[in-house]
């Protein structure tokens, strides 16, 4: 994805959970099998983090991938790395409302609400959250380029 696409992208998802920029742009409808696709992708990226599995994680994020949170920006090596430690206990997840926007043929963002029981060094994670998943298909495989949530008030 090049660079421009992704200061969009960025920009939009950190500014609003509605995407204006991306809804009119040239946005490829997403078809169903899509959209289940990435769904199952999501759903075992939530499992991992659940069961710490960072080996998960290395397969499934792009090499450039960038993860934004409340401690600010994050590298593919640094999600790795926090996944596999002992910091945080996940004891429970749900997901749902998943929409899909498919930007291009290779690229689609997938958006959804998530509640969870986490404890991060002691503290709880804030929950409910809207999240932003952008996936990009490389080499025939869909890999997540980029993460947010943005906490419900």
């Amino acid at each position: 994805m090049n660079a421009v696409i992704r200061c969009v992208l960025l920009g939009a998802v950190a500014v609003t959970p509605a995407l204006p920029l991306v809804a009119q742009s040239s946005a490829l409808p997403a078809n169903a099998a899509l959209k289940d696709t990435l769904v199952a992708l999501e759903g075992q990226s939530w499992e991992a983090w659940k069961k710490r599995d960072g080996a998960f994680y290395q397969q499934f994020l792009s090499d450039d991938h960038v993860e934004m949170g409340a401690g600010g920006r994050s590298t593919k090596a640094q999600v790795v790395a926090f996944v596999a430690s002992p910091t945080c206990i996940v004891t429970s997840y749900k997901t749902g409302q998943f929409e899909i926007v498919a930007v291009d043929a290779n690229t689609a963002l997938l958006t959804y609400r998530a509640e969870q029981n986490t404890m991060c060094a002691g503290k709880a994670v804030p929950s409910p959250a809207w999240v932003s998943s952008l996936y990009v298909r490389r080499n025939g495989r869909w890999l997540n380029a980029l993460y947010q949530q943005s906490p419900i008030r």
